[in-house]
C-alpha cells in the first residue's frame, strides 16, 4: 500500500516501487488535463499532452528536486510540452510509451453532448479569446484565473520573478478582456436580425 506525501511516493517510486507511480497519476491527472485543456484550444490535444507530461515526469523522476512542491515541477512539464505543441513541434513520447508506463490513457473530462451547453458556449467563448494571447499570458492566466495557483508558484513554474509574474498577468487581464468584448459585440451583430424595409401602398 503507497502512503505519505508526494516526496514518499516519488522516493518509493525510485527505489522500485514502480506502481508507486499511478497514485501520483491518480492524483494529479484531472488536474492537470484541466489546466492544459484551457491552454489549448483542442481537447485530443490537452489529453496528449497530460499523457506526454505524465511519462516525462516518470522518465525524469531523479531529477525531482523534493524541496519543491511534485505538482509545480509536473505543471512545469506539462506547460513546456503545451507550448511545444502550440508551436508545432513533434512530440516526442509515443501512445505505446504512455500505456507502458500509466497503463492507461487519461480521458476526456468534458460533459457530455447537450449537458449544460449555456456554459460551454461561455467556455467556448473564453478559449477563443484565451487562444488570442500570447504563450506567456495565456499560461500566466490559467495558472492564477483556473488553477488559483499562488504568485510564487506561478514564478516556479515558469521560472519567472514574482514581480514580472504580476506585471505579465496584469497586461494578460486587460487583454483577455478587450478579447472578450470583441467577441460579444461581434455575437450580438451576429444575433441582430435584419430589418426589413418598409413597403409603401401605391
Amino acid at each position: 500500500m503507497v502512503d505519505g506525501t508526494d516526496q514518499a511516493i516519488v522516493r518509493q517510486v525510485i527505489e522500485g516501487d514502480f506502481e508507486a507511480f499511478g497514485v501520483l497519476v491518480s492524483k494529479y491527472q484531472d488536474r492537470i488535463y484541466s489546466a492544459i485543456r484551457n491552454y489549448v484550444s483542442n481537447p485530443d490535444d490537452a489529453v496528449d499532452i497530460t499523457q506526454d507530461a505524465f511519462v516525462k515526469a516518470y522518465s525524469k523522476l531523479r531529477s525531482f528536486d523534493a524541496s519543491s512542491a511534485f505538482y509545480t515541477w509536473l505543471y512545469r512539464i506539462a506547460f513546456n510540452l503545451a507550448i511545444s505543441r502550440q508551436r508545432r513541434q513533434r512530440p516526442t513520447v509515443s501512445v505505446e510509451h504512455a500505456r507502458d508506463v500509466l497503463g492507461h490513457e487519461p480521458v476526456d473530462r468534458a460533459d457530455p453532448p447537450g449537458a449544460r451547453l449555456e456554459q460551454e458556449e461561455r467556455a467556448c467563448q473564453v478559449r477563443e479569446a484565451m487562444a488570442a494571447l500570447s504563450d506567456e499570458h495565456r499560461s500566466i492566466l490559467v495558472l492564477r484565473e483556473v488553477e488559483g495557483c499562488a504568485y510564487e508558484e506561478i514564478a516556479e513554474i515558469l521560472e519567472l520573478p514574482v514581480g514580472t509574474i504580476r506585471s505579465r498577468l496584469h497586461r494578460a487581464r486587460l487583454q483577455l478582456r478587450d478579447q472578450l468584448q470583441g467577441l460579444v459585440q461581434q455575437d450580438a451583430s451576429e444575433a441582430k436580425p435584419e430589418r426589413t424595409p418598409n413597403r409603401t401602398r401605391s
